[in-house]
């Protein structure tokens, strides 16, 4: 059951700017309460720019659009809280008692239903490093091909294979438009050897190619690449050493599959002091901000 929030509904009704925000990095991004006071932050900076944000989780059996003060606070702080994919939806809604925290996938999915056309993330998931063996390759780049919004992202986890991630995409028919760069953003640094297509320098040509697109009934989403600000911007050398090591010691000590996102994300914490932390903060914060301006462009009469 899709459950939206009074004030995410009137917005929707009345044709004004919404942005979607995925859950998961309050539940598994960051601790408690840095997690819930980022999650604030940001919907307060979707406010300030005059749109209206969306977090979208599960709870209660419902598809959650939009939650209250109370249950943003329930989800930063409650433990096991699942991490839901596409796949693990139905699960969850048959489940009440389940506290959920969507994905990209799964945001995508929820966010097409209510028919919100622009989401803010920090990282898109992608093809795994050693992803040409395992065949591990995020199910958010098939739900980007299949559902008509635009993701906004700082680029590819910096975690995952960025070339293999950027073939993928371009087989599914995604396009990627960097938001004044031509280059693929690192997540955590602004920049990395990978050039992209189509670079853009304001929210007004973006909103234009995705009314373009779905109006013209070309189905599928838009991926909107948008580095990190350079104050928060990380070597890209080091960040790619840690996750070396990360990588080694994850697989000897056997960590596998959901577990190992997570893992490599903390010991990237450690290994910058929290530095890493902080960058991911602001680019999600940077993130919101380029969504709800791209959203209130949208919106506008062209």
């Amino acid at each position: 059951m899709l459950s939206i929030h009074k004030d995410v509904l009137y917005a929707l009704e009345n044709h004004q700017p919404v942005v979607a925000l995925e859950s998961t990095i309050i539940s598994h991004g960051m601790p408690y309460p840095e997690n819930l006071t980022m999650a604030r932050e940001v919907e307060q900076i979707i406010r300030a720019q005059g749109a209206v944000p969306a977090t979208i989780a599960v709870m209660n059996g419902e598809l959650k659009v939009g939650l209250t003060e109370e249950e943003l606070s329930t989800l930063a702080q409650a433990p096991n809280v699942l991490k839901l994919s596409k796949r693990d939806l139905a699960y969850a809604l048959a489940h009440p008692e389940v506290i959920g925290a969507t994905t990209v996938s799964a945001t995508l999915v929820i966010a097409q239903m209510a028919d919100i056309k622009v989401f803010a993330t920090g990282g898109l998931g992608g093809v795994h490093r050693g992803g040409e063996d395992s065949l591990d390759i995020s199910r958010d780049l098939h739900e980007l091909a299949s559902t008509n919004v635009a993701v906004v992202c700082a680029g590819v986890k910096a975690i995952l294979d960025i070339e293999r991630t950027l073939e993928v995409i371009e087989t599914l028919g995604v396009e990627v438009i960097g938001y004044g760069t031509d280059v693929m953003p690192g997540f955590y640094t602004a920049r990395t050897p990978y050039p992209i297509d189509y670079r853009l320098d304001d929210v007004t040509s973006i909103a234009r190619v995705m009314q373009k697109k779905w109006r013209n009934r070309l189905q599928g989403g838009i991926l909107v690449v948008n580095p990190i600000t350079e104050d928060y911007s990380l070597p890209h050398e080091t960040i790619e050493a840690i996750i070396q090591d990360a990588l080694h010691e994850a697989k000897k000590n056997q960590i596998k599959g959901k577990a190992v996102t997570p893992y490599l994300l903390q010991k990237i914490v450690e290994k910058t002091e929290g530095r890493s932390l902080e960058a991911n903060i602001a680019l999600v914060k940077n993130n919101a901000l380029v969504a709800a301006l791209i959203a209130k462009a949208y919106r506008e009469p062209s």
